[in-house]
Formats: structure tokens, sequence, C-alpha cells
């Protein structure tokens, strides 16, 4: 995981006693109901508190909001290219989205303030098929997430978040289909 306050010159790799320091830090700073688990955590979204509005640009410059997507479920996965886990993490998030695209689930990649020519070459080096949000000045990465990277908050489809991922996950694993499993439910029942 990835503090999104620095860039870092070197990035580890997430592992089981990181994910425990990481656990203890996160429920030290007042989140008693995270899970930790090896590489990320998974910390429900707090009930009373408000949902942020999501209004970014993709990279041709179309706007995009969470709003537009009422009725589907959406996992929304804030990264950056010099985080290592993100970079990692892309490739299943693409099968993610994949094996649940029939089933109503959304997925985008909203990248925290890099410049469009660096995003453009990390995805000439790892093409993502993914949509990609523009955060440009990392407001809407503060309004979601605990700042930390990679971080995924998957929202219902009426537009209620249920979920923030903290870290790399493996979305073709179990954990992910436990994860996913509910929303998809969700989105059938409603």
């Amino acid at each position: 995981m990835q503090r999104m306050s620095s860039m870092p010159d070197r990035v580890a790799r997430p592992g089981r006693r990181r994910a425990l320091l990481a656990g203890l830090g996160l429920a030290a700073a007042g989140w008693p109901a995270l899970q930790a688990r090896a590489g990320y955590l998974v910390r429900p979204w707090d009930a009373d508190r408000a949902v942020p509005r999501l209004e970014l640009t993709d990279l041709a410059g179309r706007p995009w909001s969470l709003a537009a997507l009422r009725g589907r479920a959406v996992a929304m996965n804030f990264w950056a290219s010099w985080c290592e886990p993100c970079r990692d993490e892309m490739p299943s998030l693409e099968r993610l989205a994949q094996r649940h695209e029939a089933e109503g689930l959304v997925v985008v990649a909203i990248n925290y303030k890099e410049q469009v020519p660096a995003i453009r070459r990390f995805l000439e080096a790892q093409p993502v098929a993914l949509p990609i949000l523009l955060d440009r000045d990392g407001a809407a990465a503060s309004a979601w997430t605990p700042r930390v990277f990679p971080s995924t908050v998957l929202v219902d489809r009426i537009g209620q978040p249920r979920q923030v991922v903290v870290g790399e996950l493996d979305w073709a694993g179990a954990a992910a289909r436990e994860l996913v499993a509910p929303l998809l439910a969700h989105a059938r029942a409603t």
C-alpha cells in the first residue's frame, strides 16, 4: 500500500507484516471495524457518512459521473502509475470487469494527480482497457479513500458505497468474489 501524500523512490510489495502494521495503524486511527488480510484491508463504508459527489473526466476529456451509473454496481479503483501495487492489481481488475459486465458491474480506474502524458506512457507499457478517469487535484481520492493506494470503493446500484478495499487485492480470487457477490445480488434485486 502506498500513502498518496508522497511519491516514493522505491515501492515495497505488500506483505503480511506490512498489512498487519497498516491495519494496526488504521485501527489506532479510529477504524476498529477493519479486517486485516494479506496485502489489503476491507473497511465498511460508514452508513452515517454522506456520499461524496464524483464528477471527473476521462482521458479523452469526456465527463463522467457516478450518478450517471445509478442502476449499476461500480468498483472505483484509485491508483497512480508510480504505485507498484496499483500496477500489479490492474490485470485482475480488468478480469473482474470482463467477468461481471453482463451482470451490471462497471469498473473504473481513477488516476491520482498525474499528467495525461505520464498516464499515456504507463498505458503504452501496460495497456489497460478500463475507463481511466482523471482526479487532477486529488480531491476525489481525498473524499472517497483513506489516502492509501490502491484503494477500491465498492458502490451498489442505488449509488451507496458499501466497502473500501485498501491495498492490493487479487480481484480474480475468492476474497474478491465474496466482496462483489453482494453488490451483484443487490443489483438483481432492485
